[in-house]
């Protein structure tokens, strides 16, 4: 679910040296999402200590962000604060996805279906408050600042964004878009390398950049807002019947306000309140008092939560001296 203008919206590929020294807002619940369905094992059930406990989150925090911490770059996760009441409707077909997998999981795993059950597993993932919590001690413990929103993390990431606290916001969404991120990158926090049928590809960053998709589709903000509702966003995941991408751009690029844009259309096809949806894109509940602290990292305390889900000691040591080294080198650069 959630907005898809992929195949509208231009993009370019992005060296990561070139977010060396840069602040990404990056959308926690996102990243954490992908963690948990991303990082599994053969059978599709997520990475899990002898207590039963998950650890696929605490994996992908780890590793990735030490990669994107050697090469210079400063992350601030922002967290979802309460969703908004015209998510709910959402939030409860998401839920209903996720019972519907896990009965066809267990109709696989009877057949040994492995196939069948990792795709079965990934639509199950649940993000509980303890996985949170521990994600939150983790990445402060690396150094990495936390933000809480009080709603969307979206939201609060692209105000960031917008003020000049952070250079860009990472999301695999495009809604930070809609919010008015001037820069958003995607593939971030993904593994550089993806298994596929036709063998291993190479995920790049790509960087999506607003001014330049407004005059890509040659439309203003709040046109772009109204072609995100008619193709369907959180707020109304199934937009308007019959419109995708291409029909919506060509809809709003005909219109020059959001009334005339919805106006063409009978009651009976809008069953959702645009102007509300509008309005939260436009000016979404956000803390603008905000205040990012990079706190000091702590070796000591990274160890102590990983071991205790029975991570390799070696292993962490070796990505932390990495990280050293990397730091180390970065300032040698910089003096030099």
């Amino acid at each position: 679910m959630g907005l898809n203008i992929r195949d509208i919206v231009p993009r370019k590929e992005l060296d990561m040296s070139e977010l060396k020294g840069k602040i990404i807002a990056v959308d926690a619940f996102n990243a954490l999402y992908q963690f948990l369905s991303s990082i599994r094992q053969y059978d599709g059930t997520p990475l899990q200590d002898s207590k039963g406990r998950i650890t696929s989150h605490l994996s992908g925090l780890f590793y990735r962000n030490i990669s994107l911490l050697s090469e210079g770059i400063r992350l601030v996760y922002v967290f979802d604060g309460k969703p908004p009441q015209l998510k709910l409707e959402t939030n409860n077909a998401r839920k209903e996805v996720k019972n519907i997998a896990e009965g066809r999981y267990a109709v696989a795993k009877d057949k040994e279906d492995y196939e069948g059950m990792k795709k079965y597993s990934q639509q199950m993932t649940r993000l509980t408050k303890e996985m949170i919590e521990e994600s939150k001690e983790l990445l402060e413990a690396m150094g990495i600042a936390i933000v809480q929103a009080p709603s969307e993390g979206e939201a609060e990431a692209s105000y960031l964004s917008k003020i000049g606290e952070a250079y860009a916001v990472s999301s695999q969404d495009y809604d930070c878009l809609l919010f008015g991120a001037p820069r958003l990158i995607q593939n971030l926090t993904l593994a550089r390398k993806r298994k596929t049928v036709s063998g291993v590809v190479e995920i790049k960053p790509e960087i999506i950049e607003l001014e330049k998709v407004l005059n890509f589709m040659q439309i203003d903000h709040d046109r772009l807002i109204c072609l995100g509702i008619l193709v369907g966003t959180d707020y109304n995941p199934k937009g308007i019947h019959g419109i995708g991408q291409k029909k919506a751009l060509q809809i709003v690029q005909k219109q020059n306000s959001p009334a005339l844009i919805f106006r063409q259309f009978p009651e009976e096809e809008i069953n959702f309140n645009w102007m509300e949806i509008f309005e939260m894109f436009k000016k979404p509940e956000v803390n603008k008092n905000v205040k990012i602290t990079f706190p000091k990292l702590d070796e000591k305390k990274i160890k102590e939560i990983l071991m205790e889900h029975e991570f390799s000691e070696e292993r962490i040591d070796n990505q932390l001296n990495k990280l050293k080294e990397a730091k180390k080198t970065n300032s040698q650069k910089t003096l030099f």
